[in-house]
C-alpha cells in the first residue's frame, strides 16, 4: 500500500509538471527530467502515427461534416481539463495517445484533417465513430453505421497520400524511428451491432473479420517500412456504463466480482485472443519487427483494482461524470454534451469513466504507465 501512495503522488504531481510542459514551460521540463525522465524517451522514437476510433481520435471527426454535426466533443465539457479547449478528444482531458506522445518527449500529435498543421512528428489519423470493417461489409451483415465512414482502410488512404507528399523516395529511412499505433479499433464493430439488436453470437461471427483486416493494415504499415507497431486490444467494456446499462434489463445477466458483465467481458477475451493470436504469427513472419499486442483489458482491470488506493471515488468507480439517468448515469437520450446533460461532475479526477464510452483523463493516465511498463520490454530500446 505504502508503495502504491508513493506512486499515487508521483503521478499527481507528474501529471501537473506536465501540464507546464505542453505550455512551453522549460524550467518545467528540466524538474520533470529529474523526477522521472520518460521511459520511452530512451527508445529515441520520432514519430507517432496513430489509426484508430474515437479512444484516439484528437480532431479528425471535428473536420468531416457529418461527423461533427453528431458529436458533441466540440464542445465543453468535452475538454473541461484541456486548458478548458474541446479539441474533439473524448474525455475531459488528455488520452493514451497524449500520454504516449509526451512519454516520448513530443508535442502532441494533429489530427491529419487539419489544413497547415504541422506533422513533423507524426499525425493522427483516427476518427471518433470508426470501425475496422468497411461500411460496405457492415451494411451486408444489417450493421449500419454512425456518423462516419473513415474506416481504417480509409485511414490508411490518408496515411499513403501523406508518405506521398513527405518520404516518396525513401520512406523506410524516414520512418525507421516512429511507432505505428493501429487501433484500439474494431471495438465500434461490434458494439454497434450489438446495440442495434443483433445477439452476441451474430456479432462474435464478424470478429475474425475484424482481426483479418487489422492484420492486413499492419502489413501495409510494415510495406512503408515501419519497424515498431502497437496493436491493442479492446478493454474490458463489460465495466462501463454503456454495456452495463444495455446489460440491465437482461434478467439472465451475471456480473463478476467487479460488477462487470461477464457475458460482454468473456465475448471481448475472445476477440483479444483472436487478435493476440494473430499478431503471434506475424511475429514468426516478421522476426526484425516489433508487432506489439496492447494490452487494454489487463490495464484496466488493474486500475479498477487499485482504483480506491489510486484516488478514485469507489462509489463512482462504474458511473459516468458526464450524463444523466440510470443507475450508471448514463442514458442514450441524455449522453454526455446533449440537451440536459451539458454539466460534467465536478471533480472528473475520482472517475474512471468520462461519459459512459470513454475514461477521464486521470484514466488513462495510470492506464498508460501500465501498458508502458508492459510493453517497454519488446519496443527494442536501450535502457
Amino acid at each position: 500500500m505504502a508503495f502504491v501512495m508513493r506512486v499515487v503522488v508521483i503521478h499527481l504531481l507528474i501529471s501537473l509538471l506536465l501540464l507546464q510542459l505542453i505550455k512551453g514551460d522549460d524550467d518545467t521540463q528540466k524538474l520533470l527530467i529529474k523526477l522521472e525522465k520518460p521511459k520511452l524517451q530512451k527508445c529515441g522514437i520520432d514519430r507517432i502515427y496513430q489509426f484508430g476510433d474515437s479512444l484516439s481520435d484528437t480532431g479528425n471527426c471535428l473536420r468531416e461534416s457529418y461527423c461533427e454535426a453528431q458529436t458533441k466533443t466540440g464542445k465543453l465539457p468535452y475538454g473541461m481539463n484541456f486548458y478548458q479547449n474541446a479539441t474533439g478528444r473524448c474525455s475531459d482531458g488528455f488520452i493514451i495517445l497524449d500520454y504516449i506522445a509526451m512519454e516520448c518527449g513530443l508535442p502532441l500529435l494533429n489530427p491529419s484533417l487539419e489544413e497547415n498543421a504541422d506533422f513533423s512528428h507524426g499525425a493522427n489519423f483516427a476518427v471518433s465513430g470508426a470501425t475496422a470493417l468497411s461500411a460496405e461489409y457492415l451494411i451486408s451483415r444489417n450493421i449500419a453505421m454512425s456518423f462516419t465512414n473513415s474506416s481504417l482502410s480509409v485511414q490508411l488512404q490518408w496515411m499513403s497520400s501523406h508518405f506521398k507528399s513527405v518520404c516518396s523516395n525513401d520512406c523506410a529511412k524516414y520512418l525507421e524511428n516512429s511507432l505505428f499505433l493501429v487501433g484500439e479499433i474494431g471495438g465500434d464493430d461490434v458494439t454497434y451491432g450489438f446495440k442495434q439488436g443483433r445477439p452476441i453470437e451474430e456479432v462474435r461471427r464478424i470478429v475474425p473479420d475484424i482481426v483479418k483486416i487489422i492484420i492486413q493494415s499492419v502489413r501495409t504499415i510494415i510495406g512503408f517500412g515501419a519497424t515498431r507497431i502497437l496493436v491493442p486490444g479492446n478493454f474490458p467494456s463489460g465495466c462501463f456504463p454503456i454495456i452495463l446499462t444495455l446489460y440491465m434489463n437482461k434478467s439472465s445477466t451475471v456480473y463478476d466480482e467487479y460488477h462487470c458483465a461477464e457475458e460482454w467481458n468473456n465475448f471481448t477475451i475472445y476477440y483479444n485472443n483472436l487478435l493476440q493470436q494473430a499478431i503471434h504469427e506475424l511475429n514468426r513472419e516478421y522476426p526484425n519487427i516489433s508487432i506489439i499486442y496492447g494490452d487494454y483489458y489487463n490495464a484496466y482491470y488493474w486500475l479498477l483494482r487499485n482504483a480506491v488506493a489510486l484516488g478514485f471515488d469507489k462509489k463512482t468507480l462504474q458511473i459516468a461524470c458526464c450524463g444523466v439517468g440510470g443507475e450508471y448515469n448514463y442514458t442514450e437520450d441524455k449522453r454526455c454534451g446533449k440537451p440536459g446533460a451539458e454539466k460534467a461532475c465536478a471533480d472528473p479526477s475520482t472517475y474512471l469513466s468520462w461519459d459512459g464510452s470513454h475514461l477521464t483523463q486521470n484514466a488513462y493516465g495510470w492506464i498508460t504507465k501500465w501498458l508502458i511498463d508492459d510493453i517497454l520490454p519488446q519496443l527494442n530500446c536501450h535502457v
